[in-house]
């Protein structure tokens, strides 16, 4: 599997919304909050009404993080649901380069070093989020949490994402 069938959600391995919440710091109830309205919904797998699971991929862990991020630090959520829906139009590619900036009203994608220095320059606080240090924060999380394979429904005990990106990178050469 390439990268390109990560983006659209073909994950081979997926997370419960517990294993979800502890990967990514939050509450199920904020993780429940977010997927109904539509904020981070789950790419592998939605829920098909009451008793089904939701199974989130290893990028929409990444996500739930980053606004966890934002939220701790002020954030509004409706600035945060716009950031999230230029990822969401992005793609999701290339997150573990990206750098996301907010001065507080407004979020920014900083793709080099000079977009950061203008925004700094500008001389308001601003916090970021270097999302590929998130990026391996949740992938260490996971990597002592369970996943679950999307084809068989077998536990995956200890599964480690960076492993199957391995995996997918090797097939993509």
């Amino acid at each position: 599997m390439d990268d390109s069938a990560a983006d659209t959600g073909t994950e081979t391995v997926g997370y419960r919304g517990p294993t979800a919440c502890a990967a990514a710091g939050i509450t199920y109830r904020q993780l429940d909050y977010w997927a109904r309205t539509g904020l981070v919904e789950p790419s592998v797998r939605p829920a098909y009404g009451s008793g089904t699971q939701r199974l989130y991929s290893f990028k929409d862990v990444v996500v739930l993080k980053i606004v966890k991020r934002f939220l701790d630090t002020g954030v509004a959520l409706q600035n945060i649901r716009t950031a999230v829906q230029h990822l969401r139009e992005r793609g999701f590619r290339d997150l573990e380069r990206m750098t996301l900036m907010s001065d507080g009203a407004t979020v920014y994608e900083c793709s080099s070093p000079d977009e950061v220095v203008d925004l700094l320059q500008g001389g308001q606080g601003v916090f970021g989020i270097a999302v590929g240090v998130v990026w391996r924060d949740v992938e260490a999380a996971l990597s002592q949490l369970h996943g679950e394979r999307v084809d068989t429904g077998e536990t995956l005990v200890g599964h480690n994402p960076a492993d199957e990106l391995a995996r997918r990178r090797n097939r993509a050469v």
